[in-house]
């Protein structure tokens, strides 16, 4: 990713899930790019109670028509130049098809925009959207994206490659590259024979300095407990961390990753009964809600523990 035209203030428009209550989809994006001075638009894709892990949800999904209809309202206005897009979760084949036309008019204003998508489609070999979903992200969303956050099984549907090693990651990485997007940060990852341990991969194409690398690697200590939007704030901070080092791809990795382990831990820290149970009744998914507001100070200068190695 390229930083911010000279003289263009950042502007982010977010599409992605919203919640009331709790901390998944634009409610970990707002908050956290707003502290590193981005103005955010946000749409809500679905405005629903709280998150769908709880034991009851209720609440609307957006189509495209909808989605549509925003965009249209921001035209007449002539308030549609952002630097960035960003996306997660789109909950309909209609509303993704309408993400595209909104790629390419934000393009007809900014040809520079920097899209960075999180194609949320599911995880741990189980997919959570519409089959049709897949193709669609491959072959309409990865052209056009500058950046992508996919987890492993995610990096698998768009690619249909398999990962089990660092070699496949990267190659499934390449496989994007040569599809549209400049970056590509497959966020989590479990390596064959490894039980502990979890993997980032990164690659960009991107020109780096010399601090930095075009692919590297960060192992990630495996922790037992679910906290929900953690994805969700790492697209979030790689968007932040990039525009802010836009050739050195080591360095926002690593700090992006430093802010979302500083609010885990906070949050691991002021609910230990709730890390540890197994039920996730409505009371324990309250308790392990991120510690997102009451931490957002770290997420601008957090401690980096876990460094990067080239690859």
């Amino acid at each position: 990713m390229g930083s911010c035209s000279a003289g263009v203030e950042p502007r982010v428009l977010s599409i992605q899930s919203h919640t009331v209550h709790g901390y998944v989809g634009n409610k970990c994006a707002v908050f956290p790019l707003q502290l590193f001075g981005f103005d955010v638009d946000a749409i809500n894709s679905v405005q629903f109670s709280n998150h769908t892990g709880y034991p009851q949800f209720k609440g609307q999904v957006m189509n495209g028509e909808q989605l549509w209809e925003l965009i249209e309202g921001l035209k007449a206005n002539n308030l549609v130049h952002y630097t960035h897009l960003l996306t997660g979760y789109i909950g309909s084949p209609s509303l993704l098809e309408t993400v595209v036309r909104v790629v390419e008019t934000l393009r007809q204003y900014n040809p520079h925009l920097l899209y960075v998508c999180d194609p949320v489609m599911g995880d741990h070999g189980k997919l959570y959207v519409k089959p049709e979903m897949v193709a669609a992200f491959r072959d309409r969303i990865v052209p056009l994206a500058s950046t992508m956050t996919p987890n492993q099984f995610e990096a698998e549907q768009l690619t249909g490659l398999t990962i089990r090693t660092e070699a496949d990651a990267l190659q499934a990485c390449q496989a994007l590259h040569d599809r549209g997007p400049s970056t590509v940060v497959v966020t989590s990852m479990f390596p064959e024979g490894v039980e502990d341990t979890l993997l980032l991969v990164a690659s960009t194409t991107q020109p780096q300095c010399p601090q930095s690398w075009p692919r590297l690697k960060v192992k990630v200590p495996r922790k037992q407990a679910y906290f929900t939007g953690t994805g969700d704030l790492l697209s979030a901070l790689l968007l932040a961390w990039t525009a802010r080092h836009p050739d050195n791809l080591r360095l926002a990795v690593e700090k992006a990753l430093a802010g979302l382990q500083c609010v885990l831990r906070k949050t691991a820290e002021a609910c230990p009964e709730a890390v540890a149970a197994t039920d996730r009744t409505a009371e324990v998914s309250r308790a392990r809600e991120l510690r997102l507001v009451q931490n957002g100070q770290l997420l601008l200068d957090p401690e980096i523990i876990l460094h990067a190695e080239r690859l």
